[in-house]
């Protein structure tokens, strides 16, 4: 199966940097589309590992950056497509040179899979690169410690430079105390499965560069545990939708407690309203118009880019500061109990935090056996 059919791309074949419309004198003038509107008050990424159609989206001039993720690598090394398993086979070869042991070629194979992915599509856009360390590594420091330092040297002996690559990790207490040692030494890293506002917040004590809230999913678990009924489904006006109140929050708090070196760059997107409606599924975007970046399939991408309607700026960093009502928390740097005790009471960010954990390491075994077989 091809990787594009496989992640169910939308090509952006209507998409041009700006769009002929017809003035009230008859005369043509120019229309810019709500993606062209978004992009111009948020940066945007693109969130797919189909290198055609980032390269697409990328002419238009409207993404900068590209997110991957294990199901995006695994897609890509299960593809059948020539150029993946092009990458499959250096990955191959790499850890067969390179590993240490017969036990640390697999593993080795894994990490030099994402990156060889990354090597392409940082050719693509001139941005950041997202490349995840090993996902069943979400719980021991030490260990996502050496991945992503690994990540970042092998990054580095291609002629790419660090401060291209964010290192994604989860937004476990373990994965952001690696993010907080990473930091130090220069290597950028994303803070991915946050589902909460106490992850959030450690995750910018730590200095993190980016983190990567999931309105959709806030929203998700919510719809299921009682939210509000219209005929039969979960649904929420845009301004009350759960998720997307979690993201202000966060911007907020970020905004009025000086953590303007930590990005928070929302992912994972539902409707607010509902998903019978095909014009309600930008509602999460268009209601955080604003925030410092996004990534957004390339799906939605689509939908964006083919309407033209008025897209006002919801989020302004002054207007968000002035609002905040969450005081500093734990006095500037939280204690893991802390932390673990905020996390618990979330129900939730735990919930939805060892979904998508379970989720990617499901993927993740599906590529380890792929590779294995070519061991």
């Amino acid at each position: 199966m091809l990787l594009a059919a496989a992640l169910s791309v939308v090509r952006p074949a209507a998409v041009a940097s700006s769009r002929q419309s017809v003035s009230r004198g008859g005369r043509p003038s120019m229309a810019a589309s709500r993606l062209e509107q978004l992009a111009a008050v948020t940066t945007l990424s693109i969130d797919t590992g189909d290198l055609d159609v980032i390269a697409e989206y990328a002419k238009t001039g409207s993404i900068t950056d590209a997110t991957t993720n294990p199901l995006f690598v695994s897609q890509a090394g299960l593809s059948g497509d020539e150029r993946y398993v092009a990458f499959v086979d250096a990955a191959v070869r790499y850890a067969k040179a390179n590993a240490d042991g017969d036990g640390a070629v697999l593993e080795l194979a894994m990490d030099r899979l994402a990156v060889e992915l990354g090597l392409e599509i940082v050719k693509l856009v001139p941005g950041y690169v997202s490349t995840e360390v090993d996902i069943r590594e979400s719980f021991n420091t030490a260990e996502s410690l050496r991945r992503a330092r690994r990540i970042i040297a092998m990054y580095e002996a291609e002629g790419v430079d660090r401060s291209r690559v964010l290192v994604k990790l989860a937004g476990t207490w373990e994965g952001i105390q690696a993010a907080r040692e990473l930091e130090r030494e220069g290597i950028r890293c994303n803070i991915t499965l946050i589902f909460g506002f106490i992850q959030a917040v450690a995750a910018a004590q730590a200095g993190a560069r980016l983190i990567s809230p999931f309105p959709g999913r806030i929203k998700d678990w919510h719809s299921a545990n009682g939210g509000d009924l219209l005929l039969g489904e979960s649904t929420y006006e845009p301004s009350d939708d759960p998720g997307v109140k979690c993201v202000r929050r966060i911007y907020a708090y970020y905004k009025a407690h000086g953590h303007d070196g930590t990005i928070c760059m929302p992912a994972s997107w539902r409707p607010s309203r509902g998903p019978s409606d095909p014009a309600f599924a930008t509602d999460e975007i268009v209601a955080l118009a604003g925030v410092d970046r996004m990534t957004i399939p390339p799906p939605l991408l689509a939908s964006l880019a083919e309407s033209e309607a008025p897209l006002a700026r919801a989020l302004q960093p002054d207007v968000a500061a002035a609002a905040c009502s969450d005081p500093i928390v734990g006095g500037g740097d939280m204690s893991e109990s802390q932390f673990r005790l905020a996390l618990n009471a979330d129900v939730c960010a735990t919930t939805k935090m060892a979904e998508g954990i379970n989720a990617f390491v499901a993927e993740t075994l599906k590529l380890e056996q792929a590779l294995r077989a070519k061991l």
